[in-house]
């Protein structure tokens, strides 16, 4: 017969966050209007969804966030590298 320990999933952060709310912090940036946050207590993930509402992270958000980081972030180095400099007159 195996001996099995039980896992704690009592938490105090997870108390206070069921309480008075999650306290988000901006985690990274994936694109302009797309940003990820973290719990300052409890760590769970959000992000911002089509409708600028923050939805829970999920493996299938991660991996689109992951994939619109890449393509945003090659856009902005193909635009940096096109747009010459114009100094002010």
């Amino acid at each position: 017969m195996k001996k099995t320990t039980p896992t704690s999933a009592f938490s105090f952060s997870k108390i206070y966050c069921s309480l008075f709310g999650h306290d988000y912090l901006l985690s990274k940036h994936v694109t302009h209007h797309i940003k990820e946050y973290t719990c300052s207590h409890c760590g769970e993930q959000a992000t911002t969804n089509s409708r600028g509402r923050l939805e829970a992270m999920t493996p299938k958000l991660k991996e689109i966030n992951n994939a619109l980081a890449s393509v945003h972030a090659k856009k902005q180095a193909r635009t940096n590298r096109d747009t010459p400099f114009q100094a002010a007159s």
